[in-house]
């Protein structure tokens, strides 16, 4: 999908990201709408972007953060 220098230029944004505390192992690409639907890359993003900014995505992110607090397996 990407050529090598691409895909290390996105594995070193993750590793600085990472670095900071962000979560970046499960990332949400244009790709990932595209799939499912035929449309350009910018109303991709748009969508995608949409999709998670949207209050019950929200929701359920801060109700899996609750459970994996509730759920620690390093406990």
């Amino acid at each position: 999908m990407y050529s090598e220098t691409q895909q290390q230029e996105i594995d070193n944004a993750r590793a600085v990201l990472k670095k900071y505390g962000y979560y970046v192992t499960n990332l949400w690409h244009i790709d990932d709408v595209k799939f499912k639907h035929e449309c350009s890359d910018e109303e991709a993003y748009e969508i995608l972007e949409n999709a998670l900014k949207n209050e019950a995505t929200y929701e359920q992110i801060w109700l899996g953060i609750d459970y994996g607090i509730d759920n620690n397996v390093t406990k």
